[in-house]
């Protein structure tokens, strides 16, 4: 081996196995491997050798010049293993020390009420529909066939923005809008829960701000037996197996005929408690025959198509089912009160 390239490759050799850490070690390959680098600049002595020289010369370079790029290669594999055990002694972890407990929130009973609610009707083919919280009076009212001299319409009930603009009273407003989309064509199959909004005195039993769900079914031949069946399934969801419900007569101006809808007390087996107020049942929520001038209002045919319509109060059922007494809990963000429902998730 020539006698320059033999002197190299021992330096070399000896300079990368002192190499203390990757930048050292990478600088020595920029020293000896780089195109400015000692290898290199012996190829440029090719020139000043005899013709016969120069293969020789040329394969002992390449050799000088694979022997350190594998030399350097094993010496970075080295450094790069202490670097990294270096690392993790420096970065470990004590796993006898106690972890840091982070407070986390729980599902809000009313969430908790309306997710089994959706849960219900997803799995019996219902849809679930959304609308603006401000509402048109085109929606909220007219459609629903409520007439202008109707309560409902009066500013001491309704929150106004403008004669025509309103935070909505009532989910129906969301069914109006679905009927509207469909153009006439059955059949539909929906549930609208949602936030609602009355001018009321807030106290135990009242809120301006209350959740409403609301379902809606328009096809042919549809009867009051099947919306008794649909409501009896959601009275065994609400508060468990086993309930009965029944129908009593009463007045909406969206429905006909109309019914207010109890069950059957859960807390007393139907015997009489203070709940039901010794009656055995609970009024729950207002159903109805869907009334045939609101589906002609909004493009059905009344003598093709008929549906029916129920719509009850969350709060009303989360304060039931939970035994809450006072509905101003649901919206006082009291850690003390929402941590009791932690379970429901």
């Amino acid at each position: 081996m020539n006698k320059s390239i033999q002197q190299l490759q021992e330096v070399a050799l000896k300079k990368i196995q002192e190499a203390k850490d990757l930048n050292a070690l990478n600088q020595l390959r920029i020293d000896y491997l780089g195109k400015k680098g000692s290898v290199q600049a012996l190829m440029s002595q090719m020139k000043e050798l005899p013709k016969e020289e120069k293969p020789v010369f040329g394969q002992e370079v390449n050799t000088l010049k694979q022997s350190v790029s594998k030399v350097i290669e094993q010496a970075q594999q080295i450094l790069e293993e202490k670097q990294l055990s270096a690392r993790l002694e420096k970065e470990k972890i004590d796993i006898s020390l106690r972890g840091h407990q982070r407070k986390m929130g729980s599902k809000h009973p009313l969430l908790a009420i309306q997710d089994g609610i959706e849960e219900l009707f997803l799995g019996m083919g219902y849809t679930i529909a959304d609308g603006p919280e401000v509402e048109l009076d085109h929606y909220n009212f007219e459609l629903a066939n409520i007439p202008k001299d109707h309560p409902a319409r009066d500013m001491q009930d309704t929150f106004y923005i403008d004669p025509n603009t309103l935070l909505r009273t009532h989910t129906t407003a969301m069914q109006m809008r679905e009927l509207e989309k469909a153009k006439g064509k059955g059949p539909i199959k929906l549930i609208c829960p949602g936030k609602v909004y009355r001018r009321d005195d807030d106290d135990a039993t009242h809120s301006h701000q209350f959740m409403q769900c609301e379902g809606l079914v328009v096809g042919e031949d549809i009867r009051l037996s099947d919306l008794k069946g649909t409501l009896l399934a959601l009275a065994n969801t609400m508060f468990g197996k086993g309930r009965q419900i029944r129908f009593r007569p009463s007045y909406f101006p969206f429905t006909e005929p109309s019914v207010e809808v109890d069950v059957s007390c859960p807390f007393c087996e139907s015997k009489g408690c203070h709940v039901c107020k010794q009656s055995g049942w609970i009024e729950i929520l207002g159903a109805g025959m869907v009334h045939p001038k609101v589906l002609e209002m909004n493009g059905f045919d009344s003598k093709k198509y008929n549906g029916f319509a129920f719509g009850v109060g969350l709060e009303r059922v989360a304060m039931l089912k939970y035994g809450i007494d006072d509905i101003r809990h649901f919206y006082t963000n009291d850690t003390r009160f929402l941590d009791q429902f932690r379970e429901l998730d």
